[in-house]
C-alpha cells in the first residue's frame, strides 16, 4: 500500500488528467485486462468454490474509506467469559476464484500491486472480481479466510485459528463515522470493542518496542473557486482499526515459522545516519526529540493535526526503507526475520484483493493449521515472490511520488515568483546549497537550490517559487 496518500476530487481533477495519463504512458501502466482475463473472471464470479463451513450467522463488519468497493477485511468483535476478547477476522478468499496457472494467476503476478493515482486506482485484479464477487460487500454470502484470534483481558493473543468459511458482512462502515459512533456511544459493542482493543494492542506495540505511523493523507481542497493542498490527519479509528490487521499478519508469521515453511515481511533497524538525519529534519520542524527519548516514542507523541508534526511523520517513511520479503521452506527461519517498526515476526495476509503475496500467506496458514502440506501451486511460487513483490513495489513507489510531484506542480503552477514561508527541513551533505523544505501552507515538501549559499538546516526561511511544471513533475524553489 502507498505510504502517502493523495486524493484528487471534484473541479481539480481537470488540470491534472494530461499529466497523470502522461506518466501511466511513461511508466507502461497495465491499464486494460486482457480479454482472457475478463472472460476468465467473469466465469469464476458466477462459479466460485464455495467452502463447506457456514459462518454467515456472524454479523461481520467492514470500514474503508468511503467509495471504497474493493472489501478485503470484515471483523467481528466480541467479549470472551474469561474477561478477554475474541476477534473474528474475515479476509476475502482470492484463491476461490483464482485458477493457479490461469489467465487471471499470470495477470495478477504482471500486476503485483493495485496502483494507486490521484485521480483513480489500477486494480490487481479485474473489477467483477475485486469490487464484485470476491469483495466482502454487505448482504452477500462471500467465500473467506476466517481467522478467529482470542486474546487475554491485556489483549495479548492466546489462540489462532485459521480456515475456510462462507461469511456475510451486514455493514459497511467508514472511518469517520465508525469514530463518530463510538465517541457518542451509540456504537453497539462489536463495533465498541474497536476502540477497547484497539488500545490494548497499542500499549503491547509501545512494549515491545513497535511503530505504527500516524502519516496524514495530502489532500486537494478547493478553495475559493481555486485549490490547494492540505494535509488530513487520520482519526484513532483509523490506528485501531490497522491493529486488527497487524495482529492477524503476526498471527500468520508465527503459524508459518511452527510449521516451518512461509513468507515473511521483514525490515531491518534503521542505520545510525538515518536516525540522525531524521533528527535533523526534527529539529527543523520544532519537533521536540530529547536524546534520551527514542524513535518510536516521539513518533508516538506527534500530533498528525500540527502541520509540522505532519511534515515530520512524512520524513519518519524514510526509515521504512529497505522492507521486503523473506521466504524459508527448510523449517529453518532466516536471522533476523523481525520486521522492525512491527518489533515482531510479522507478515502481509489481510490484503489479498489489492496484494499478490497476501494470497499465498493465507494459502500457507491454512495449510498450517489443518496440520497439512502447502498446496504445490503456493510451494512452487515461493522462491519467486520476493522479487516479483520488490518489482511490484519499486513501481508503486514511482507512482507515489511522481504524481505527488505533479500535482504539486500543477497546484503551485500559476505561483511561480511568489514567496513562501518554509523550513530547511534537509540538507544535502555533499552539496550545502541543496536540500528539502516544508511549506506550511500549501501543504508542500519540495527541493530547494540555493546557488552557492549553505542552506540554513532546521531554520525558518522565505523561499521564492523558481519553477513548477507538472509536464516534467518538477517543483523548484529558491531562497527569496
Amino acid at each position: 500500500m502507498p505510504r502517502r496518500h493523495l486524493h484528487v476530487t471534484g473541479a481539480a481533477e481537470a488540470p491534472l488528467r494530461a499529466a497523470l495519463r502522461a506518466l501511466r504512458t511513461e511508466l507502461a501502466i497495465p491499464e486494460a485486462f486482457p480479454p482472457a482475463v475478463l472472460a476468465e473472471a467473469e466465469a469464476a464470479a458466477k462459479n466460485p468454490r464455495l467452502p463447506s463451513y457456514d459462518a454467515t450467522d456472524l454479523p461481520f463488519l467492514t470500514i474503508d474509506p468511503p467509495g471504497s468497493t474493493d472489501l478485503d477485511q470484515a471483523m467481528h468483535l466480541a467479549r470472551r467469559a474469561d474477561g478477554g476478547y475474541r476477534v473474528h477476522y474475515a479476509i476475502a478468499d482470492v484463491a476461490a476464484f483464482v485458477t493457479p496457472g490461469g489467465a487471471i494467476d499470470a495477470e495478477a503476478h504482471r500486476r503485483v500491486l493495485t496502483l494507486y493515482f490521484p485521480d483513480g486506482k489500477v486494480p490487481l485484479h479485474p473489477p467483477v472480481l475485486s469490487e464484485g464477487a470476491a469483495s466482502l460487500l454487505p448482504g452477500e454470502p462471500r467465500p473467506a479466510l476466517l481467522w478467529r484470534i482470542d486474546l487475554d483481558a491485556e489483549g495479548r493473543r492466546v489462540a489462532t485459528d485459521v480456515r475456510r468459511a462462507l461469511v456475510r458482512s451486514r455493514a459497511k462502515l467508514d472511518y469517520a463515522g465508525v469514530q463518530r459512533r463510538i465517541d457518542d456511544g451509540t456504537a453497539e459493542e462489536p463495533l465498541a470493542l474497536l476502540r477497547d482493543i484497539g488500545r490494548l494492542r497499542e500499549a503491547l506495540e509501545a512494549e515491545r518496542g513497535g511503530i505504527s505511523l500516524n502519516v496524514p493523507e495530502q489532500e486537494i481542497v478547493e478553495q475559493d473557486h481555486t485549490y490547494t493542498l492540505e494535509y488530513r490527519a487520520p482519526l484513532p479509528a483509523d490506528g485501531w482499526n490497522a491493529q486488527i490487521s497487524l495482529l492477524t499478519g503476526m498471527a500468520a508469521a508465527d503459524l508459518m515459522t511452527a510449521a516451518g515453511t512461509g513468507i515473511l515481511r521483514t525490515l531491518p533497524t534503521a542505520p545510525d545516519g538515518a536516525v540522525a538525519r531524521l533528527r535533523r529534519s526534527a529539529h527543523a520542524l520544532g519537533v521536540d526529540w530529547p536524546h534520551h527519548v527514542s524513535y518510536a516514542d516521539v513518533v508516538r507523541s506527534a500530533d498528525p493535526t500540527n502541520p509540522r508534526h505532519a511534515a515530520f511523520l512524512q520524513e519518519c517513511t524514510t526509515l521504512l526503507r529497505g522492507a521486503g520479503y523473506t521466504v524459508f521452506t527448510d523449517g529453518h527461519v532466516p536471522t533476523p526475520a523481525v520486521h522492525a517498526a512491527v518489533a515482531d515476526e510479522y507478515t502481509h495476509a489481510t490484503a489479498p484483493l489489492r496484494r499478490l503475496v497476501d494470497r499465498y500467506a493465507g494459502e500457507l496458514c491454512v495449510a498450517a493449521v489443518a496440520g497439512a502440506e502447502p498446496p504445490e501451486w503456493v510451494r512452487a511460487a515461493l522462491p519467486a515472490l520476493p522479487d516479483e513483490m520488490a518489482t511490484g513495489a519499486r513501481r508503486a513507489n514511482t507512482v507515489e511520488r511522481e504524481s505527488v510531484d505533479i500535482v504539486e506542480a500543477a497546484l503551485l503552477k500559476e505561483r511561480v515568483g511568489e514567496i513562501f514561508d518554509a523550513y530547511v527541513i534537509d540538507v544535502k551533505e555533499r552539496e550545502p546549497a541543496v536540500g528539502t523544505v516544508h511549506l506550511e501552507d500549501p501543504a508542500v515538501v519540495a527541493r530547494i537550490e540555493g546557488g552557492g549559499t549553505r542552506l540554513p538546516l532546521g531554520e525558518w526561511l522565505r523561499v521564492r517559487l523558481s519553477a513548477a511544471d507538472p509536464g516534467t513533475a518538477k517543483v523548484l524553489f529558491a531562497p527569496a
